[in-house]
């Protein structure tokens, strides 16, 4: 996995901290660049930077950016769980966009299987899982949750005695407009990767279950988990940023072979 989200954090607000910068588009679509005069230039992807902005860490006004109190806070907060290995939990902050902008989420490593997977290594030293497919899989489960999928493990203490729905619960009249919304891309995203390759989404994005888990449940060789989960986290990323590989400068996707006297059929309407 590329630099986490709080690394890249920790990284703008020092840079901004001694003075605020000019911000221009990168060469590459996806980021940005942060010009402070004799102090350099950093360059930060887009949606860290739009995450930081909408949680009014960073204050843009124009081409111009400076770091707010509360961004401030944060960085010494950041700086001071850095120095600290007292606690227990291994909590990373992260920046997820469900489809209504880019928020700020914090998430435990230990207990988060695709956390895990994101800190593997491949045989050349690149990261097992892109940035794209770490943020495709937590975006899933984001939705998952608001969406109220998950199974409720006790009684509905929050709906009234009076209403009568502590024991149903969970039908469409009670959804509110976001655990709608959040339903509707649940159910968008698992047709666009398919029936093969939804289920091991849901059972370690969605449900926590590690590897072997899965494995086992599924009669899977040992270690093939984590590839299937791969390609599909792959084909989920595809199907939430369906422009990022012609943005990346990768080729477009053959559409047809032809031999060498093909012509296209034309069909007039």
């Amino acid at each position: 996995m590329q630099a986490s989200f709080r690394e890249v954090t920790l990284r703008v607000l020092k840079f901004l901290q001694k003075g605020p910068g000019q911000v221009s588009p990168a060469a590459q679509t996806n980021k940005v660049l942060i010009e402070a005069g004799e102090r350099g230039t950093v360059s930060v992807g887009r949606v860290p930077f739009d995450c930081l902005v909408a949680e009014q860490m960073l204050m843009l006004n124009g081409n111009c950016v400076s770091v707010t109190p509360k961004g401030e806070r944060m960085m010494r907060e950041m700086d001071a769980a850095r120095a600290s290995d007292a606690s227990p939990r291994d909590i990373e902050t992260i920046c997820v966009d469900a489809g209504e902008g880019p928020q700020l989420a914090q998430i435990n490593l230990a207990e988060s299987p695709l956390a895990q997977l994101a800190r593997l290594r491949t045989k050349t030293g690149a990261a097992f899982l892109t940035a794209r497919e770490f943020e495709a899989g937590e975006r899933l489960r984001a939705d998952y949750t608001r969406g109220q999928l998950l199974p409720r493990l006790g009684a509905n203490w929050i709906a009234s005695v009076a209403s009568g729905k502590r024991a149903g619960g969970g039908g469409a009249a009670e959804l509110t407009d976001v655990a709608l919304g959040a339903r509707m891309r649940v159910e968008k995203a698992i047709v666009a990767v398919g029936p093969e390759l939804s289920g091991v989404l849901i059972d370690v994005c969605c449900f926590l279950k590690g590897m072997e888990t899965v494995e086992a449940e599924r009669a899977w060789p040992v270690r093939s988990g984590k590839v299937v989960l791969k390609t599909a986290l792959a084909a989920l990323a595809r199907h939430y940023w369906p422009g990022a590989a012609q943005q990346s400068g990768k080729p477009a996707q053959m559409l047809h072979w032809g031999a060498q006297d093909y012509r296209p059929s034309l069909h007039v309407r």
